[in-house]
């Protein structure tokens, strides 16, 4: 029996059950006899109660039915109470026989005793209940702001409901293209209309603020509604969308303001649930760049699979802490290792994996800031981006892992930055240690919405100042990705690789950087033409336009509709030989001398100006087909 509390409440609650055990016993005696209670029936009553109200008190404290509070009353209180009361009526002749009481208790009040009983305990509950949201809530109905919401389903339901408790918002009304719904009542809220009446409601009750309830609806679908909240000047708030609920980052009733990727985004991923959970579960994996953008959320996704042991190996100290403490609170019984440190440590990178023996590694440590690592960081680039990955590449097929998923970029097809090009030549060594043993898979991807050194933190920045907001060129486009989509697509590429292959994510249709400067502008609340976009120019090694293939490389398709196989060229061993002497030199290169080498090593670079001489030992043999 559970130890009662001794707030006074609970004490008060207690007695009251108590008080309607003893009512119910009683009047159901009095209704029984018609209202004239008279000796021997009396005293059986008295005699009886006696015994049954410490009965059925201990049953209900049995049944915790004081951990809650009744202004919170729901079903399972009411099936909590229903319980006790049942188990009462069938424990109350069986104790009354084993005392051998000599009374005489009606069949009717046995029988009627645990609905009197379940009537009276329910009734004031749910009766303190509405008397107390109506005193709450009902004089700041009136006050709060009139908002619509967009959906009558599941979503707008619960909205509405959690809503009716706001001191902010008044629900007045919902508004949904399905007729069946249209002229109902929601929670006793009407669904006015379909969503393309939304001017003329909002204009009838005064809103200013909308809310968009439709989570599982198609991103063009939550694209056209947003335009036509936008259309008449109203301000437009969200719940999550349906990749957010299932990935747990977020519940229904968060609401929140548009982002862009709520717009540009696109349907569900597909995953193969169960193969990801073979695959990763119970297994020790590996995550380098475990605190950047992508590495962080590779390593939520990771842990909803339940990994063995998770090891985050990290440069940054403070990104380290920050995905420890989000792992911490999301996933507090998941095995963290968290080491900070540099991939290109050779002592350290074989000390890891010797120690935590993982199966599967994704390494996503890179520098990739295109015009940083352009001028003046050309050679740390390549060291951090191709020598690197030779440093853990070379350790996991010593330590003869599974699989080694290496994290690429479109960045790396026809390269024309330095960036580009050392992620290509991750791909080609990686590529040229497949040999039957670890498998090697590069998984080749766009931008990703709100990473670090993405454009958009940037022009969100540039906005809240009140512009003006920076755009190279006018025409210049980008893939772009949620970081959700990216990752799970990731997975699904690790999961579906053999060895060997570089494949590449579906990133839909390139994106006009200066519509989505536009587009930031508006959901931002701003009178665009208050903020002015300015032209600034290409950065160096910047492009136009990204390319998800090479000129001679050949697409071949896979089971999964978002990933198709890139046949990229491979080179062989010794020639790599040759790339990872230069790299290993002391003496750092000067920018040109960088560009110049990986020009000789990857002939589809195209480098800016001119570039010096530099000598290549050996001819690179970068023609042969990848199998």
């Amino acid at each position: 029996m559970r130890k009662v509390s001794a707030n006074w409440r609970v004490w008060l609650a207690f007695v009251h059950d108590v008080c309607a055990a003893a009512i119910a016993w009683t009047g159901l005696y009095w209704l029984r006899s018609n209202m004239e209670l008279y000796e021997p029936q009396l005293s059986d009553m008295w005699r009886t109660l006696a015994w049954i109200l410490p009965l059925q008190a201990g049953i209900f404290l049995a049944f915790g039915l004081y951990r809650g509070l009744w202004r919170f009353a729901s079903l399972p209180d009411l099936q909590r109470i229903v319980l006790a009361a049942g188990l009462g009526a069938v424990a109350i002749p069986v104790v009354l026989v084993m005392l051998r009481l000599t009374s005489v208790v009606p069949r009717s009040v046995l029988i009627l005793y645990p609905l009197a009983l379940t009537f009276l305990m329910s009734g004031s509950r749910f009766t303190y209940r509405i008397w107390k949201e109506h005193r709450l809530y009902s004089p700041l109905a009136a006050l709060g702001e009139p908002v619509l919401i967009l959906g009558a389903g599941e979503a707008g339901a619960r909205l509405t409901k959690e809503l009716a408790h706001s001191r902010q918002w008044r629900v007045v009304g919902l508004l949904d293209d399905d007729r069946a719904k249209q002229g109902r009542m929601l929670r006793n809220v009407s669904v006015l209309g379909p969503i393309s009446e939304l001017p003329v409601w909002a204009r009838r009750y005064g809103v200013r603020t909308v809310i968009i309830s439709l989570p599982s609806a198609a991103h063009g679908v939550r694209r056209s509604v947003a335009e036509v909240c936008a259309a008449a000047g109203l301000e437009a708030l969200t719940v999550p969308s349906y990749e957010d609920l299932i990935s747990g980052r977020s519940q229904l009733t968060t609401i929140r303001h548009i982002e862009l990727d709520d717009l540009m985004g696109r349907d569900p991923v597909v995953l193969d649930t169960a193969g990801l959970r073979e695959w990763l579960g119970d297994r020790v994996v590996l995550v380098t760049g475990a605190g950047g953008s992508i590495g962080a959320e590779l390593c939520r996704q990771i842990a909803r699979y339940r990994p063995s042991r998770l090891a985050l190996l990290e440069l940054s100290e403070y990104a380290l802490y920050q995905i420890q403490q989000t792992l911490d609170d999301e996933f507090p019984d998941l095995p963290v290792v968290t080491i900070v440190g540099d991939a290109k440590h050779a002592a350290l990178v074989d000390q890891i994996l010797t120690r935590e023996r993982p199966s599967v590694i994704f390494h996503a440590a890179a520098y990739k800031h295109v015009p940083l690592m352009e001028e003046t960081n050309a050679w740390q680039a390549v060291r951090n981006n191709a020598y690197g990955t030779w440093v853990l590449a070379r350790a996991a097929v010593a330590a003869k892992v599974e699989k080694f998923v290496f994290v690429s970029t479109d960045k790396a097809v026809n390269p024309t930055n330095v960036m580009g090009a050392s992620k290509r030549l991750g791909e080609v060594i990686c590529q040229s240690l497949q040999n039957g043993g670890t498998q090697f898979v590069m998984v080749r991807f766009g931008n990703v919405f709100g990473s670090a050194g993405s454009v958009i933190p940037r022009f969100r920045e540039q906005i809240a100042r009140g512009g003006p907001v920076t755009v190279t060129h006018p025409e210049i486009t980008r893939y772009f990705m949620s970081l959700s989509e990216a990752t799970q697509l990731l997975l699904q590429a690790g999961l579906m690789g053999k060895g060997g292959e570089v494949l590449v994510l579906d990133m839909g249709e390139p994106v006009r950087i200066l519509d989505l400067a536009r587009d930031m502008i508006r959901l931002s609340g701003a009178d665009p033409d208050s903020i002015r976009v300015v032209f600034t120019g290409l950065r160096p090694g910047e492009k136009l336009f990204e390319e998800p293939l090479a000129s001679d490389e050949a697409r071949l398709a896979t089971p999964h509709p978002k990933l198709f196989i890139a046949q990229a060229r491979s080179t062989g061993a010794d020639a790599i030989d040759q790339v990872i002497a230069w790299l290993e030199r002391d003496r750092a290169a000067g920018d040109a001398e960088v560009r110049a080498w990986l020009k000789a090593w990857i002939p589809e670079y195209v480098p800016p100006g001119p570039t010096a001489a530099v000598v290549v030992p050996v001819a690179p043999r970068l023609t042969q087909r990848a199998r």
